[in-house]
């Protein structure tokens, strides 16, 4: 791959997303990504809808998506990312949460909205990286953190 290709972004369907994380309905938080730009950011996309299982009893009468969950989209953005940028697709390596800094809610997150989770490296080494994250409803800041994760290999049986 050219240097040229390699600093232009490209996008994943729901099918390499999957490739790329262990997670699965009802815990996948990404349905496609738009834009990867290798070994520096992802901008992926989350279709808020109301039939979410969360929206049952987070809240009735006033649906709002839990902060966890936006942060937790934003971590799984970042978890294709790594795995897109250090070539572990297949590898049977897993991205895991470590750490969580300074995340703010700027907005509630309502069904009906595609929420955009913006994630880039700050820092990337092969085991553990750091990122900090956005989740924008057109264009307007609903939530921010910062978080580190780990690459390792998935639990023993």
């Amino acid at each position: 791959m050219s240097e040229d290709t390699a600093a232009s972004p490209y996008a994943l369907d729901i099918g390499r997303v999957m490739a790329a994380l262990p997670h699965r309905y009802p815990m996948l938080l990404i349905d496609r990504v738009e834009a990867l730009h290798l070994d520096r950011s992802i901008t992926a996309i989350k279709a808020v809808t109301i039939n979410e299982g969360f929206f049952q009893g987070h809240f009735p009468g006033r649906p709002i998506m839990p902060g966890v969950l936006i942060v937790e989209a934003m971590a799984q953005a970042a978890g294709v990312l790594a795995v897109e940028s250090l070539g572990l697709a297949g590898s049977g390596k897993l991205v895991y949460f470590m750490a969580i800094d300074g995340a703010k809610f700027r907005k509630p997150v309502e069904p009906g909205v595609l929420l955009t989770l913006e994630v880039e490296f700050v820092q990337k080494r092969s085991s553990v990286c750091k990122f900090a994250g956005r989740a924008l409803i057109n264009g307007a800041l609903a939530a921010e953190a910062s978080f580190t994760a780990m690459i390792a290999d998935p639990p023993t049986a």
